[in-house]
């Protein structure tokens, strides 16, 4: 996943940025000891954002909450958070934070990564790394319906006899990623293809359906992929990490409004794989603004205001 992959030397640049010019919604509202929420560009951050934001102001209507919508990765979502600039973080993926903001090594196994990153966050950065929402957001190979039944094709290893004729279309950043990039992939598969094009991840499913590629690697949570008919195929060798999406944030937001931890909690296994993809594509195909489409989401289920949560404290 693959939209989140950061790299640490960015880190001083980024915190310079941050410093020199506040963005676009940034500073005022945590020094007034309010709630500032992180979002991000990509749909899916943007949804989850606005549901984060959706519960906070349904439960804590006398609450100050603004919003950072437009940080384009995980690592200005960090530095946010890091700098004082906001306090909680809506979109968070351990397979990205894992690598780059903890600089560890990829972890396969999803409860080890989990730990790992709440244990990491808490030591590190004094932060909070909530249950996930019930959904990952990976890498994933994808290729056309008509293609997987032609040939029959289910998981990643089922390429192999076709891979040498394959032209694979994949994301800039992959192709030096350690641990589940290009290189790892031909280890761990035991094969590559024909060309691999690199590209901005963005255009990969354009370029499958116009049939430029025979293959992409995408995410897999995309909404184009229900609206370009696209298969994604099981990674069965578990090449890439988890990507489980959570959100998180600091003590100290914690320890100012008590009800923010079961607020959060709420929304934890709320979301599949499915629904998620579903919602993207509403943004992405339908045009529907995320902020309507969490709002929706938040509403049919009532703000989850039946549901039961177990505190954290509890749960060690």
């Amino acid at each position: 996943m693959k939209k989140y992959m950061k790299k640490w030397l960015l880190f001083p640049l980024t915190a310079l940025l941050l410093a020199a010019c506040s963005l676009p919604g940034l500073g005022a509202s945590v020094n007034n000891d309010g709630i500032v929420i992180t979002g991000g560009t990509t749909t899916e951050m943007q949804i989850l954002s606005y549901m984060v934001r959706g519960m906070v102001e349904h439960y804590l209507p006398d609450a100050s909450v603004d919003m950072v919508n437009n940080l384009g990765s995980s690592t200005l979502n960090h530095q946010a958070m890091i700098g004082g600039d906001a306090n909680v973080s809506a979109a968070r993926y351990t397979g990205t934070s894992l690598t780059g903001e903890l600089a560890m090594d990829p972890i396969t196994d999803p409860t080890l990564a989990f730990e790992s990153v709440v244990k990491g966050f808490d030591d590190k950065f004094n932060q909070v790394w909530f249950p996930s929402y019930g959904f990952a957001n990976t890498y994933a190979f994808l290729v056309t319906r008509e293609f997987a039944e032609e040939n029959n094709l289910k998981t990643v290893s089922d390429l192999a006899a076709l891979a040498p004729n394959l032209r694979a279309g994949v994301d800039n950043s992959w192709m030096e990623r350690e641990g589940d990039g290009y290189e790892a992939f031909k280890e761990t598969y035991g094969f590559d293809f024909q060309r691999v094009y690199p590209m901005q991840v963005g255009l990969v499913y354009d370029a499958l359906q116009a049939d430029e590629m025979d293959i992409v690697l995408g995410y897999s949570t995309d909404g184009r992929i229900a609206s370009y008919d696209l298969v994604v195929l099981e990674d069965d060798l578990q090449l890439f990490p988890p990507y489980d999406a959570s959100p998180v944030a600091t003590k100290e937001i914690l320890e100012a409004y008590p009800e923010l931890e079961a607020i959060l909690l709420k929304l934890e296994d709320t979301l599949t794989d499915e629904l998620m993809q579903a919602m993207n594509y509403e943004v992405d195909n339908d045009l529907v603004e995320a902020q309507t489409v969490a709002q929706t989401f938040l509403e049919e289920n009532n703000y989850f205001e039946d549901k039961e949560v177990t505190p954290l404290k509890e749960r060690k």
